[in-house]
C-alpha cells in the first residue's frame, strides 16, 4: 500500500480546539514572490519596457506620411501596440501604488487577472508584429517599392513591436506559473 509516512512527509499535528468552542483557522497559504510578478520592482521594469517599446513603436508608425496606406500597419500594428502600452501603463502604476504602500499584489484573483490580460496583449502584439514583419518582407524584397514607402520606419516600428512583447512574455510566464503552481 502507497501511504506517506511520517518519517519521510513529516505532518504537524492539528492543534487542539480552544476551550472556548470556537473553529481553528488554518493559516494562509501564501503565493511565492519572485520578482518580475506583479507589485515587485522587476514587475515594474518590466512593465516600463513593454510600455516604452509599444510607445517608441507607435511613434515611429505615426511618424510616416504613408502608413494608413497600408492596412495591417494601420489597423492591427497601432491598435494592437496602443492596447499593449494602456495595459502596461495601467499595470506600471499599480505596481508603483504596490511598491510605495509596501503591499504585493499576490491576491490569487489579481494574478489571475493580470495573467489573463497579459497573455491577451502579448498574443495581440505578438501576431501584429508578425503580420507587420510580413508585410515589409512584402513591399521591401518582394514588391521592392522600399524607394516610394519608408521601409525602415516599418521595420522599425516592427522590431519595438517585437520587443514590446519579448517583455510581456516574462510577465505573462510567471504569472501563468505562479497561479498553475497554487
Amino acid at each position: 500500500m502507497n501511504v506517506s509516512h511520517p518519517s519521510v512527509h513529516p505532518v504537524e499535528a492539528a492543534p487542539l480546539p480552544p476551550a472556548d468552542g470556537r473553529a481553528v483557522v488554518p493559516p494562509r497559504v501564501r503565493m511565492k514572490v519572485i520578482q518580475g510578478m506583479p507589485g515587485t520592482i522587476g514587475g515594474l521594469s518590466l512593465r516600463f519596457c513593454q510600455f516604452a517599446y509599444a510607445v517608441v513603436s507607435l511613434a515611429v508608425m505615426a511618424s510616416t506620411s504613408d502608413f494608413p496606406s497600408v492596412t495591417a500597419f494601420w489597423y492591427y500594428l497601432v491598435a494592437a501596440v496602443a492596447l499593449q502600452s494602456m495595459w502596461s501603463l495601467s499595470l506600471a502604476i499599480l505596481d508603483i501604488h504596490a511598491l510605495l504602500v509596501g503591499r504585493t499584489l499576490q491576491n490569487y484573483r489579481v494574478v489571475s487577472l493580470f495573467s489573463i490580460g497579459d497573455g491577451v496583449t502579448s498574443t495581440l502584439t505578438f501576431a501584429a508584429a508578425c503580420a507587420s514583419a510580413g508585410i515589409t518582407v512584402l513591399i521591401g524584397n518582394d514588391l521592392g517599392l522600399c524607394s516610394q514607402n519608408h521601409c525602415k520606419q516599418f521595420e522599425t516600428a516592427t522590431a519595438m513591436a517585437f520587443l514590446s512583447w519579448f517583455a510581456a512574455l516574462p510577465s505573462f510566464l510567471l504569472n501563468f506559473w505562479s497561479l498553475s503552481s497554487r
